[in-house]
Parts: structure tokens; C-alpha cells; sequence
């Protein structure tokens, strides 16, 4: 009887072969490689880090405590899982200082997925679950087409959805919610006049 042999697991040697203009990560074994985002995308993404850099990761206006970095190479579960999040925040208290390679080992007290009509059911039928394994206890899905907010949190091992915003205004979002987010800035893609 003729059999299949195994596929080969990817390696963080194919990954680093993945040209610049992709993003890669390995998920269970697999390497998925996604093109850089979209403009819209991008516009939630880099809104969403500005509203939350001041205040949480340099303390300017708000309680400081957080490293809040886009897009860093997380290193999972013994490292056989690489994940790129959007966005992604450690307390300062459990990562007191930047590791020096190019990857964190430590595991993100949040992340963030900015989601794409490519990606979005990767981020949330692949990733979310390996977020959860990991132990990352806050997560959220910001949906740029739909306008949409979701705030998830950890708890016995499985998500909960906490509060799901929509559109415009200003809310409050753990672990964040020391300040108001203003959604208009983030979905934001005109000019203002």
C-alpha cells in the first residue's frame, strides 16, 4: 500500500526566507504569509496605536504601565507557534524591560487583530485559540469595514465576549479603560475638514 508521506512542519528558517512585503507567521506547523495591510487597515491600526501610545506606554495623559508595540513577532508556546499581531501590550510589571532579539518569548497581557476580509477568519478561528493557549488574557477585533469594536477577555481557559462598539463615539475598552477611545478617529478615512 503506497502512503503519503508527512508534510515537513515549517521552520523558522522558512519563514525568514518570506519576502519584506508579506507578513508570515507558522500556525500549527503551517506557514501563512499575508500581504502588508490594506489602507483602511492600516488607518484603524496605526489610529488605534497613537490613541493608546501617550497614555498607557509612555504615561503622558493617562497611567503609563504598558509597552504597546504593532505588529511584534510573538514567539508562542515553546516557540513552535509565530504569531504577528496587529497590535500588542505588556504590562511593564511582568516585561520590564524589550527583550534584544527580534522576536518576544513573553507572552502579551493584550493583543490586537485588525481585521481584513483576507485574514479574519485566520485571526479568529486559528489565532484567538492560540492567544488563548498562550495565556493572553485580553484580545480585540477591530473589523474596519464594519466599524466595529470587539473586546474579549480570558477567563478558564476560553473567551468571553465583554462588550462588542460599534460606529462612532467615545467608549471605554479593558484593559484600557482608564481612557475613552474615540472610534471616529479610528475608522476614520477622509480628511477631517
Amino acid at each position: 500500500m503506497a502512503g503519503s508521506l508527512p508534510k515537513r512542519r515549517a521552520t523558522y528558517a522558512d519563514l525568514l526566507k518570506v519576502p519584506d512585503r508579506f507578513v508570515a507567521e507558522i500556525i500549527h506547523g503551517k506557514l501563512y504569509t499575508t500581504p502588508r495591510p490594506a489602507p483602511r487597515h492600516a488607518q484603524a491600526e496605526t489610529s488605534l496605536a497613537a490613541a493608546l501610545f501617550n497614555p498607557f506606554h509612555s504615561g503622558s495623559g493617562g497611567p503609563g504601565g504598558w509597552w504597546i508595540l504593532l505588529e511584534p513577532e510573538l514567539h508562542l508556546l515553546g516557540g513552535d507557534e509565530v504569531l504577528v499581531p496587529d497590535l500588542a501590550g505588556w504590562r511593564t510589571e511582568r516585561m520590564p524591560s524589550l527583550p534584544e532579539g527580534a522576536f518576544f518569548e513573553t507572552v502579551p497581557d493584550w493583543i490586537c487583530e485588525v481585521l481584513s476580509p483576507s485574514t479574519a477568519a485566520l485571526d479568529r478561528s486559528e489565532k484567538l485559540p492560540l492567544y488563548a493557549e498562550a495565556g493572553v488574557s485580553h484580545a480585540w477585533l477591530v473589523d474596519p469595514l464594519l466599524q466595529t469594536l470587539e473586546v474579549l477577555r480570558l477567563e478558564a481557559a476560553s473567551w468571553r465576549l465583554v462588550t462588542t462598539f460599534h460606529g462612532e463615539g467615545q467608549v471605554r475598552a479593558e484593559p484600557f479603560d482608564a481612557i475613552e477611545l474615540d472610534l471616529a478617529r479610528i475608522f476614520r478615512t477622509r480628511a477631517e475638514e
